[in-house]
């Protein structure tokens, strides 16, 4: 990445930051599965992937998918002292659901299920169009912003190692069986985190200002 020396209107659109040291850079185009890093603290700044958009939109859609899946069927049962329970992820999400925690069965709602749906229901929305040639739809830019303010917040992930976490320290008390539910759930979380890894951001605002 090279620094800019002298603004204008032209270079203005050009400028990239580093989210870590805020150094600004004239950006270029890099070769797909190279990465162009800051050339201050090297943290990595366009990191562009082959065939991204269309890979990103299947991915999302794949997790769109297990998610349904997964709030509907079963995601543990527990069987101890002959007595025997299922669990679906609605009801581990409204687990909460009285008094003074109903708050906090919303936030867990929110942050395992609504947040990720959110997050790649708004990148579906703002790529089919480009995916097909297509002028951006209206708001796409909105929501390729808000698909990328919801990243650090949605938190699938945390509660999936959370549920691990918690089966290891009962697995000795009950006998835990994981329903269609909770390998969905987790097949989810790895896909959530391969599409993190074909989303360039300056890639993605550059494709879809070019086609306004």
């Amino acid at each position: 990445m090279s620094t800019p020396t002298q603004f204008d209107d032209a270079a203005l659109r050009d400028l990239i930051a580093c989210p870590r040291c805020d150094l600004l850079h004239r950006s270029h185009r890099v070769a797909d599965g190279c990465v162009g890093r800051c050339k201050r603290c090297h943290t990595p700044l366009i990191m562009p992937r082959a065939q991204a958009i269309p890979r990103i939109i299947a991915l999302s859609l794949t997790v769109l998918i297990l998610l349904v899946g997964a709030l509907y069927f079963p995601f543990l049962e527990l069987n101890a002292g002959g007595f025997s329970n299922s669990a679906s992820l609605l009801d581990a999400a409204t687990a909460f659901n009285h008094g003074l925690l109903i708050p906090l069965s919303g936030a867990v709602a929110a942050f395992m299920v609504l947040l990720p749906a959110v997050r790649v229901a708004s990148l579906v929305y703002a790529l089919v169009p480009l995916l097909f040639h297509q002028p951006p739809a209206r708001y796409s830019a909105y929501a390729l912003r808000l698909a990328n303010r919801l990243r650090p917040w949605a938190m699938a992930e945390i509660f999936i190692i959370g549920v691990v976490v918690a089966l290891v320290k009962i697995v000795d008390l009950a006998d835990v069986t994981p329903g269609p539910a909770f390998w969905a759930f987790s097949v989810m979380v790895i896909i959530l985190v391969l599409n993190d890894t074909y989303m360039c951001r300056w890639t993605l605002w550059n494709a879809l200002t070019a086609r306004r």
